[in-house]
């Protein structure tokens, strides 16, 4: 019997599986987030968590790390060559062997795609859009945040209605429904108390993003004037790196398929969002886009794609 580790690194956290050679997953656990980007001592930190993780799972399935056969990760924050090499040189140092490191987005592609020829759109934490075409070519689009003009990550929506808060209570711009909320889940009865909050934000506490992206779409969903403009520029963005994926890669037939996965797009109650986002992409593209919603582990793309290409 083979085994096989498939690794999903996103920003929050991070899912280890382990597979056998008939792609049955046989132990799985969670780990802290191993986007070096978010921690302080970057890439030693994140491999650190990583070795950390792959050693857990093997304790909880009963099997030593010199049993698995190959281990694909598909990790945040790998986002150009310089960060898969300074990654993949520290995993080895650490002892890990025989493994292969890819953008969290394109094990999305191989967890969702029916064709195994996909764009994938991933939101969680951040943004990533990545697709491989019909003839294997990769290609990732965003991922480095404001460099790329990245919107639609929960960090972002978050920051964003706060912003949309301040601007009404200290600025005397649009009112904005969020701000109601804001006060009532923190108490704020003074417009100073808000700016208390910008440290939580900063420092990416999960509870207050999703709180406030939460805040955010709930907004949007009863027609709140600022939240659904911030909305229209997320879709466009979204739209534009489908869009460009769709149309420099070669796609065989008249139907791409584009996947939707992170938790911005496939577990809020945001489906007003989401047919934005779907109309504006299909709107730019001459072929049809298909659209399917990630209800697959995305780390089950991880024994997907080893058992295409790695498993001999």
């Amino acid at each position: 019997m083979k085994y096989y580790i498939g690794v999903d690194g996103g920003g929050t956290k991070t899912a280890y599986a382990l597979f056998d050679e008939n792609k049955k997953m046989l132990a799985n656990v969670e780990g802290k987030g191993s986007n070096h980007e978010n921690l302080p001592r970057s890439f030693d930190e994140a491999s650190d968590y990583i070795i950390e993780g792959i050693n857990d799972l093997c304790r909880k399935a009963g099997v030593e790390i010199k049993d698995i056969s190959f281990t694909l990760m598909g990790l945040a924050g790998i986002d150009h060559p310089y960060q898969h090499d300074r990654m993949c040189a520290l995993l080895k140092e650490k002892g890990l062997g025989n493994f292969e490191i890819f953008n969290d987005g394109f094990i999305v592609v191989k967890a969702g795609s029916e064709t195994g020829a996909a764009i994938g759109y991933n939101c969680g934490t951040g943004v990533c859009c990545n697709a491989v075409d019909s003839r294997g070519n990769m290609l990732q689009l965003m991922g480095l945040g404001d460099f790329t003009g990245d919107v639609s990550g929960g960090v972002n929506i978050a920051v964003k209605a706060f912003e949309l808060v301040y601007n009404e209570l200290f600025l005397n711009a649009e009112k904005t429904l969020i701000t109601k909320s804001v006060k009532k889940e923190y108490r704020i009865e003074k417009r100073e108390e808000l700016l208390a909050l910008v440290e939580k934000l900063e420092n990416g506490e999960a509870e207050y993003i999703r709180n406030f992206v939460g805040f955010f779409f709930e907004a949007a969903k009863r027609g709140d004037g600022p939240a659904l403009d911030y909305c229209a520029v997320m879709a466009k963005r979204g739209a534009q790196a489908i869009s460009a994926l769709a149309n420099q890669l070669e796609f065989d037939g008249d139907e791409i398929e584009v996947v939707l996965s992170g938790s911005i797009n496939v577990k809020l109650d945001n489906a007003f969002y989401i047919d934005m986002l779907k109309s504006k992409a299909q709107a730019y593209c001459e072929k049809r886009l298909k659209f399917i919603k990630l209800t697959a582990m995305p780390v089950t793309g991880c024994i997907n794609w080893i058992l295409q290409e790695f498993a001999n």
